[in-house]
């Protein structure tokens, strides 16, 4: 694999939507990647939940207010951009398309899209950065975390992430284990030889967070999680981050208020609203509910506190729940499982043709509400 513009696919014309995306990607993959790329975890309440939270929000119509002079654009981490739309970190790719990160990369830069690569990704992490830092109009480049048990590694891959360019990190602070993902189990997942964590390469074995599954440690001495723990992360091990980087650390995964406000108190760069896409703790709220708490306790915290980023994932299928985000407080968004679906049908095409979609309805929204800019989607929007 190389840094070779992917080979272009075209979509089929018959998807025309997100919901065309997915039913498409469920004739093209395995059921081994299915079930991981589409699975949440137990009984996966937490995964509908992100879906139908954006639902039950409605959407008020303003008319006859000027347009003229309307556009996508925001700031975010200091620099504008042309879109609120982000490309969420997801693992091993590959499993979906030969391409894997490096199409999604590729794609995301083509559509002014942010892309964050996963500290699991199938392809080296310098391919999908060398591929897109010259592209003109590109969307921020950011780079996953998952803190791993051996400090040093963590140390030296924060310093490859530095060299390679990426511009800021994403810390993946709600998985300390993985959730009981039934899905996946029942299904007997496993890497296809040739796909595998290979940022992770020398990592000596130790239970690496975001890794390990219930079930996977021989029984301990009846530590909780048969002793997995021992190495899970903690807001000491933010402060140590921070200090051996000169990157921005964002941290994925909040969802409590209090959570939102010790990030701040610790100069965290921002904010993602996420429950690992339903993914890890069954009965999480949604994350559409949990935004709204988490902006008001920003608004009313100490300091800065309410200058700092929130982005939210989770379940985002329309433009029109970009625009509900963006109403509740959101700086932006990220997308996930559309992305793969995009790229297991039509590798960066797909990818494209998922982000040119979710823009295109986002236009289409505010314009129907009579939102010219972001800065005008308000709650206001979604009061009863």
């Amino acid at each position: 694999m190389t840094s070779s513009l992917p080979a272009l696919q075209s979509v089929a014309p018959d998807i025309v939507c997100l919901a065309d995306h997915e039913r498409r990607a469920a004739e093209v993959l395995d059921a081994n990647a299915w079930a991981y790329f589409s699975g949440g975890a137990a009984d996966e309440r937490c995964l509908q939940a992100n879906r139908s939270a954006w639902d039950d929000l409605p959407l008020w119509p303003r008319v006859l207010r000027p347009l003229a002079q309307g556009h996508t654009r925001v700031q975010l981490l200091g620099r504008e951009y042309a879109h609120p739309l982000l490309v969420a970190p997801m693992a091993f790719q590959r499993l979906a398309h030969a391409d894997g990160e490096l199409a999604s990369a590729y794609a995301a830069a083509a559509l002014g899209a942010g892309f964050t690569l996963s500290t699991q990704a199938s392809l080296p992490l310098e391919l999908p950065a060398q591929a897109v830092l010259g592209t003109a109009g590109r969307g921020p480049l950011w780079f996953q975390l998952y803190l791993q048990h051996d400090r040093g590694f963590t140390r030296e891959l924060v310093q490859r992430v530095e060299r390679a360019g990426y511009e800021a990190l994403v810390l993946t602070v709600d998985a300390p284990v993985s959730g009981a993902r039934d899905r996946e189990r029942r299904a007997g997942f496993h890497l296809p030889a040739g796909i595998s964590a290979v940022n992770l390469q020398g990592l000596a074995p130790g239970g690496a967070p975001g890794a390990a599954a219930p079930g996977a440690a021989a029984p301990g001495d009846g530590a909780l999680c048969a002793g997995m723990l021992r190495h899970a992360p903690t807001w000491e091990d933010l402060a140590w981050l921070q200090a051996q980087t000169r990157l921005p650390v964002l941290l994925k995964g909040i969802l409590h208020p209090q959570d939102a406000l010790q990030a701040a108190r610790l100069q965290a760069a921002g904010i993602i609203v996420s429950n690992h896409g339903g993914r890890t703790l069954d009965s999480a709220p949604a994350t559409a509910r949990a935004l709204p708490r988490i902006v008001q306790a920003l608004q009313a915290g100490p300091g800065n506190a309410a200058q700092l980023p929130v982005i939210v994932d989770g379940g985002i299928r329309r433009g029109t729940d970009v625009l509900k985000a963006m109403a509740l407080g959101a700086s932006a968004v990220m997308v996930g499982r559309p992305i793969v679906w995009g790229l297991a049908n039509a590798g960066a095409a797909g990818v494209a043709h998922v982000l040119r979609l979710l823009r295109d309805e986002l236009e289409i929204a505010m314009a129907l509400t009579g939102c010219a800019t972001l800065a005008e989607a308000t709650p206001a929007l979604l009061q009863d």
